[in-house]
């Protein structure tokens, strides 16, 4: 019989770790994070982490398990996912997946083997010396003949991506697009329900902006400086996220700090239009529209329940 495993997943913003905490304490689960931003230290305002007080007692596996000096790609993910699970089960709890990063996400639920990828650092290292001398854009242009689809699909600032899609290539002669594809086909072992949270394109984009303005006046800028000056730079890993790279042009003088917060602004809208394009394609998903639900999170919370009562996740009272 296969595992049960419940997955709230979304655009930024958009309420699913509020979500993740109310299920795990009407059923007794464990929160499995599926960012990947949030597996380092020290990004805390910039990545949205969720806060040891907005936990509820849940416990949360795979925030700040990596120094943000080190490359976290996501075979390395996978493993200590899996650990995480076995952990939740062997404590009869309910593992419920939480996040926004699809890959990740995808990666558990379908169980994709890496092993035929193979590790070169050295080849990684070059591409990422490529990206920092001549740019994101030049080496998302080597993808344009090898992998048409991948071009099409990660965006050039998605370094991580982008190296790992042209590794994969020159290991195994193969597109990492038509890779993910056919690990799309495969079964999952778990028995799964997947819920995809959205909401109206102008309220999401609202609670953005929101998020933006307090994650500034909660410090923003300090929590970036404090890493440019531990010798981070736009060409780390960790440096790749939203607010990291666009703060470390404004400490190098790049961009006014005004012109750094509209541009946090902008991008993160434009991240959340493709978090949820890669959504919108996930087989299966319980769209639950935050707006259609009373615009509340116990109004989501209800509207999930509902259909965990429906699937025979949950047996509680509504």
């Amino acid at each position: 019989m296969k595992k049960k495993l419940i997955v709230v997943a979304g655009p930024t913003a958009s309420g699913k770790s509020a979500l993740a905490v109310s299920l795990c304490q009407k059923l007794r689960g464990s929160v499995i994070s599926c960012d990947s931003m949030q597996v380092y230290k020290g990004l805390d305002i910039g990545s949205a982490k969720i806060r040891p007080e907005e936990m509820g007692g849940v416990r949360h596996y795979l925030i700040d398990v990596a120094e943000p000096e080190d490359p976290f790609y996501v075979a390395r993910f996978q493993a200590l996912a899996n650990e995480a699970l076995a952990d939740i089960y062997s404590r009869g709890e309910m593992p419920v997946l939480c996040g926004g990063t699809g890959f990740y996400i995808n990666s558990v639920l379908y169980d994709t083997d890496f092993s035929d990828e193979g590790e070169d650092e050295a080849l990684r290292q070059k591409l990422s010396d490529f990206a920092r001398e001549r740019g994101n854009h030049a080496l998302h242009e080597k993808l344009k003949d090898i992998d048409p689809v991948s071009y099409e699909t990660i965006h050039e600032n998605n370094v991580k991506r982008v190296i790992r899609a042209i590794e994969y290539y020159e290991h195994t002669g193969e597109t990492i697009s038509a890779h993910n594809e056919a690990e799309k086909q495969k079964c999952s072992p778990y028995d799964f329900v997947f819920f995809f949270l959205t909401d109206d394109r102008e309220k999401l984009y609202e609670r953005i902006d929101r998020r933006v303005d307090t994650m500034v006046s909660a410090g923003l800028y300090d929590e970036v400086k404090r890493l440019y000056d531990r010798g981070l730079r736009q060409n780390d890993i960790s440096m790749q996220g939203i607010s990291y790279r666009q703060f470390m042009d404004c400490i190098e003088g790049k961009a006014t700090f005004e012109e750094t917060v509209e541009k946090i602004k902008l991008e993160s809208r434009h991240y959340a239009k493709r978090q949820l394009t890669w959504f919108r394609r996930q087989e299966g998903a319980v769209v639950l529209n935050r707006t259609a639900c009373g615009g509340t999170n116990e109004g989501v919370l209800d509207a999930a329940l509902q259909i965990l009562s429906e699937r025979g996740f949950y047996g509680g009272t509504l």
